[in-house]
């Protein structure tokens, strides 16, 4: 069966389109004329075709996690990929969620794993989801990995919308606040060089320098706007390769404030990864191998390798984790214990709630210092223009007087 993307009318005249699944357009169209549609368009449309189409939208988050929640329920209540898939893409309200999985359910039909079928839409299956749905079929625990999936992405959704919310604030104070710089700079600044320019008083050394840089921003921003336009570009392909991408992961990994952020970012995804597949069933090195494609920071996905050779001598798992020293030592002392005591999975879902909580601490603390700091340094440069404008008028009223 393929699936054909539909434009048709229903009882009430109004439009609707979807993704139907049939032999042939023929039968797509009897299929809708069945269910009390008009078929205005019928077109098939193959899964990688619509995957290499840049302006197709994925899969939101918090939908993503409902229908992997879905689909875990279907799975463990006995009915078949096919006829999960097959309610899935009837439940769905959103027009996009339909097409995905109509194209995914086509892929499965055509024999590609469910893992195999999702890769095809990276849009809507991130590449670590991809990678737990590959290790719970591995398994053949793939309805309680899904179980496990879904409570990680609520998990983690929660997680991105209160940091969502608490950087809301700082985001509004730094965009005011610099356009209230810009307007000053732009605006304001030239009409007092008027002022003072028809008189032959000497300008304070303040005064001069915000002269200057409203002359030049005013002169060379087109010039600024490119230059950093390029300079954004250059960047993005320069991460692009492998070598410059590994260097700024180090980097990162380095920096006081935003290492750990980093590294509790990635060692939370790894540890989750790792106790939902090896609870699923999942060998070790297999669940290993998973576990590095979650991580984003090149340098960790490199230990995660090393360790997966490490392993494969015979060596434990914490002491393989443990040599690349790019884990945080709480992760390696909870893995040890897991393996001496044979709750591994146990362990390991400590070890990610905990990292998740340490995580959450630092970014409450970074935001709480964030906001403060950035009035006082907004603040100082609008005092700074103040002063820059009121000098030369007091100096003005001293020599009237």
């Amino acid at each position: 069966m393929e699936a054909f993307q539909y434009e048709a009318l229903d009882a009430a005249g109004r439009t609707v389109t979807g993704v139907v699944q049939a032999d042939t357009a023929r039968n797509a169209r009897a299929l809708l004329r069945a269910q009390g549609l008009l078929p205005a368009m019928v077109s098939e449309v193959g899964a990688k075709e619509r995957a290499s189409q840049p302006w197709v939208k994925g899969i939101s988050s918090s939908e993503l996690s409902l229908l992997t929640r879905q689909l875990a329920t279907l799975l463990t209540a006995g009915l078949t990929m096919e006829q999960s898939l097959t309610a899935l893409i009837e439940e769905a309200q959103d027009p996009t969620t339909r097409e995905v999985l109509g194209g995914v359910k086509t892929e499965v039909i055509a024999g590609l794993s469910l893992a195999g079928a999702m890769a095809t839409y990276g849009k809507s299956f991130p590449d670590f989801y991809q990678a737990l749905v590959h290790g719970g079929e591995e398994s053949g625990a793939l309805a309680l990995v899904l179980q496990h999936l879904a409570d990680y992405l609520d998990a983690r959704q929660a997680l991105k919308q209160k940091t969502s919310l608490a950087l809301l604030y700082p985001i509004l104070v730094t965009v005011v606040a610099i356009m209230i710089v810009t307007g000053l700079l732009v605006y304001v600044v030239p009409q007092v060089v008027q002022v003072f320019s028809q008189s032959r008083q000497s300008l304070p050394l303040l005064t001069r320098a915000l002269i200057s840089l409203s002359d030049f921003l005013r002169a060379a921003w087109p010039y600024i706007l490119v230059t950093m336009i390029a300079a954004a570009a250059g960047a993005r392909m320069a991460l692009r390769r492998e070598e410059p991408r590994r260097l700024w992961h180090a980097l990162l990994l380095a920096t006081p404030w935003l290492g750990p952020l980093v590294r509790g970012v990635n060692t939370s995804r790894f540890a989750s990864t790792l106790a939902i597949l090896v609870g699923g069933g999942v060998p070790l090195l297999s669940a290993l191998s998973s576990g590095a494609r979650v991580m984003t920071n090149m340098v960790m996905q490199e230990a995660v390798l090393a360790a997966i050779e490490r392993v494969r001598e015979g060596s434990s798992l914490a002491r393989a984790l443990g040599e690349s020293r790019a884990f945080p030592p709480l992760l390696i002392h909870l893995v040890a214990s897991g393996e001496v005591s044979g709750k591994l999975e146990q362990m390991l879902e400590r070890a990610a709630a905990l990292e998740t909580q340490a995580l959450e601490r630092r970014l409450a603390v970074f935001l709480t210092l964030l906001e403060p700091v950035m009035i006082l340094l907004m603040g100082g440069i609008v005092l700074l223009i103040v002063l820059a404008i009121l000098l030369p008028i007091i100096e003005i009223n001293q020599l009237v007087r």
